[in-house]
């Protein structure tokens, strides 16, 4: 269930605008050894979430501006089953739905118009989970990105086809906020990861499953 925001469409435009400039200065500023540190404490958490959700197929994101590099992690998950298939999103076009084509280490790569590596002559696949960055999130379990609405177009769009993925948000602790002003339009994440806990959605709110 989303809650709607009362801010009118050009408060909210500014809003946001204002807190993802801010929570990118946040996490670019970190300090690297720390900022690593919490990554990994944020990679150890994951692994279990992962084998608990058992995906399929599996989509992350090339780590961009100081994001959480989680590829240790998505190699190893796919050593460890000859049938899981991993993939990375594609920009097909501006304000579409994205399209994931299949990435396994060593494949062939090329940056895209934003700089970050995708799989070049890879099969498309469709994901049956996300792992998603977080420019800044809330105490809801809704996410902020780099505003151009890719992920809500694409998650909506596999959702139409038949096939809900789940959704998981990882990020740190210092780009949490009490809200995001969630709209119709935003999917809400199924999982929250930090490195401080892990929650998990339970109807309109996110419960904490693991702490400490």
């Amino acid at each position: 269930m989303n809650t709607t925001s009362a801010l009118d469409a050009q408060s909210l435009k500014t809003f946001r605008k204002n807190l993802r400039e801010s929570s990118l200065a946040v996490r670019e500023a970190m300090d690297t050894a720390d900022r690593d540190a919490r990554a990994n404490r944020i990679v150890q958490r994951l692994a279990p979430v992962i084998d608990a959700i058992a995906p399929r197929i599996l989509s992350f994101c090339w780590p961009f501006r100081g994001e959480v590099d989680v590829r240790a992690i998505v190699t190893d998950w796919l050593a460890r089953d000859a049938t899981h298939r991993a993939c990375l999103p594609v920009v097909m076009a501006p304000r579409t739905p994205m399209s994931f084509r299949r990435w396994y280490p060593g494949c062939e790569l090329r940056e895209d118009t934003y700089a970050i590596p995708i799989p070049v002559n890879e099969e498309i696949v469709v994901p049956d989970c996300l792992i998603l960055p977080l420019v800044a999130f809330d105490e809801a379990g809704y996410r902020l990105g780099y505003g151009a609405g890719y992920f809500d177009r694409t998650i909506e769009a596999i959702a139409k086809a038949g096939s809900v993925p789940v959704v998981i948000g990882i990020g740190y602790e210092c780009v949490r906020v009490p809200t995001i002003h969630p709209q119709p339009y935003d999917a809400p994440l199924d999982w929250l990861i930090t490195e401080d806990a892990v929650f998990r959605r339970d109807g309109a709110t996110m419960r904490t499953v693991e702490s400490g």
